[in-house]
């Protein structure tokens, strides 16, 4: 695509499955990344608003991917793609950005481990953990993403904590430089207070390498915070509403992060975001 058209693909796959041992599951075609604490679909969030991990994290990869459920609480994915980055069909080889070999992919991997029903409690939480390293004709680099995550159940019935951590690091021929990077942490809390109505916060810190080095993070090259809560009320079958207040605030860095209109660029260092939200 060459960003000219009105249709958009999400996913677009084959699904097959080889009868090895408890059966292995293939997708062959586009699929959406194996890492990460947020979805594409922004109904299957516990939030409006996308966290700061989210945007550093790859969304979906033109190959194949492999899935394997050793059993109860152990399952793995492996997988290659054309790239890192989320152009259909994409090529690193003979692109507008490198000259890479023909045989040159993108390789990813994961595994979730899910605590067994003895564990009281904390039956059924999963911990998650994922890496996905290849060029991105996006930026002209190599990028090595790589996300831990977990959902924990509590004492508190309907209170569910999670975390979710990401790094990214930019390499391979970087414009001006090596060193780009980035990184974000952040703590999730949902709540179901009954039904039909339920509350989510989520908490962040994130820090991105100096736009200095490139302009990959132009504008966002500073450490940042984010606090968000949501309230969801689920209007009825297949309708939920969402109500939710968001702050960002700069902790350090040169320059401004927020606000400000083209092209003068970003002029303030605290930003509130007031949302309503209606999915069907």
């Amino acid at each position: 695509s060459d960003g000219a058209t009105d249709l958009g693909i999400q996913q677009a796959y084959v699904a097959l499955r080889a009868p090895y041992g408890n059966g292995v599951d293939f997708k062959v075609g586009v699929f959406d990344t194996i890492i990460g604490y947020e979805v594409f679909d922004a109904g299957g969030n516990p939030n409006y608003t996308r966290s700061y991990g989210y945007t550093i994290e790859p969304t979906t990869h033109t190959g194949v991917l492999a899935s394997y459920q050793v059993n109860d609480y152990i399952a793995a994915s492996a997988g290659i793609a054309n790239t890192y980055g989320p152009t259909i069909n994409d090529r690193a080889f003979g692109s507008a950005t490198a000259d890479k070999a023909e045989s040159y992919k993108t390789y990813m991997g994961s595994v979730a481990l899910t605590a067994p029903e003895d564990w009281g409690f904390l039956s059924g939480s999963t911990l998650y953990a994922g890496v996905v390293s290849g060029f991105s004709n996006g930026v002209g680099e190599n990028i090595t993403s790589v996300y831990v995550g977990t959902a924990a159940s509590t004492p508190i019935q309907g209170l569910v904590v999670g975390t979710a951590h990401d790094w990214q690091l930019l390499h391979d021929n970087p414009p001006g430089g090596g060193g780009k990077y980035a990184y974000a942490h952040g703590l999730y809390l949902s709540f179901q207070a009954s039904e039909k109505l339920s509350l989510h916060g989520r908490a962040e810190y994130a820090k991105f390498s100096p736009a200095s080095v490139g302009t990959v993070y132009s504008g966002v090259n500073n450490e940042v915070m984010a606090l968000t809560g949501t309230v969801q009320y689920d209007l009825w079958q297949n309708v939920l509403s969402r109500l939710e207040v968001r702050w960002d605030h700069q902790l350090s860095g040169a320059g401004d992060s927020f606000g400000g209109e083209f092209p003068d660029g970003p002029d303030q260092k605290n930003h509130v975001i007031i949302a309503g939200n209606i999915i069907y």
